[in-house]
């Protein structure tokens, strides 16, 4: 991965909330946010906090989809979500029997675990790495931000 053209040290879990709170409001239709990290990275976390964002539901229940693999949202009068948890497939061609791709233009795609992904739905991708570094306090979390030049102009105003 390049360098990351945007990035947050040692930021605890509300702060995280708030950030993709901050980032609900610069994504939409056709966006795919890949989620890259180990796992207890905070992935998760961060999906259901930008789920809840764009549902402007706080208490929204927001189950990690590891077990059903997509969970689906429909949030009023705004494009449908997916939340994807790719752990378990084994061949990045897996993805097509899923049904994201007919939603990628719709949809605003949420994908944990993006390196199971097929190479060429990244191109355009967001992706954020989460990282538990070892110098940090315990509890905070590096995020990185990575993508194509569009989203280094599109998201200039989340550092603020």
């Amino acid at each position: 991965m390049t360098t990351p053209f945007l990035m947050f040290e040692a930021i605890d879990e509300a702060s995280m909330q708030a950030l993709a709170q901050r980032l609900a409001g610069l994504v939409g239709a056709g966006d795919l946010i890949a989620l890259a990290g180990d796992l207890g990275a905070g992935k998760s976390t961060f999906a259901r906090a930008l789920v809840r964002a764009l549902l402007k539901e706080n208490t929204a229940e927001v189950p990690s989809p590891t077990f059903t693999l997509v969970q689906g949202y429909e949030p009023e009068g705004a494009p449908a979500i997916y939340h994807a948890d790719l752990y378990r497939l084994k061949d990045p061609e897996e993805i097509y029997d899923l049904g994201l791709e007919d939603a990628r233009d719709e949809a605003l795609l949420l994908i944990e675990w993006p390196d199971r992904l097929p190479a060429d739905w990244l191109d355009d991708a967001l992706v954020l790495r989460l990282t538990l570094p070892e110098e940090s306090a315990r509890g905070t979390r590096r995020l990185e931000f990575y993508g194509a030049p569009r989203w280094d102009v599109r998201l200039k105003g989340l550092a603020a």
